[in-house]
């Protein structure tokens, strides 16, 4: 027998990105990121246990434009990564299988997590004054 020359498996070039194969990366991707941040979180654990010199160094880099950039991203990708979660939950059950019902629920894990963010960062803003 000859082997056939198409691939083995649908390729990306093939299909169109959908909504809920975008947000299943996008799941990955939170996870990985949220593994990095909390090697952030570690440093700044262990720089308060070693002494105020490395707890000022941890503040300075956590508390600069790019720390709070980094800590905004890291708390969305908790959010989203959580709301995901119940999504998937959700689907463990068999309820939202149906293609509209899971590209609803996508659209509104990704508000879910936007909100959440926003209210997260607002109060915790409010609460230490705006620094």
């Amino acid at each position: 027998m000859e082997p056939s020359k198409r691939p083995l498996s649908p390729h990306l070039q093939i299909y169109k990105p959908q909504i809920t194969s975008i947000l299943s990366i996008s799941h990955r991707i939170a996870g990985v990121a949220l593994a990095v941040g909390t090697l952030l979180l570690t440093w700044w654990i262990m720089a308060a246990a070693t002494g105020p010199a490395a707890f000022q160094t941890v503040r300075a880099v956590i508390g600069s434009p790019i720390g709070y950039l980094l800590l905004f991203g890291w708390s969305f990708a908790l959010f989203y990564h959580m709301a995901n979660g119940v999504r998937h939950l959700m689907w463990d059950t068999g309820h939202g299988l149906d293609i509209k019902q899971a590209e609803l629920a996508g659209k509104v894990v990704v508000g879910a997590a936007g909100v959440l963010t926003l209210i997260a960062w607002i109060a915790g803003l409010t609460v230490m004054g705006g620094r």
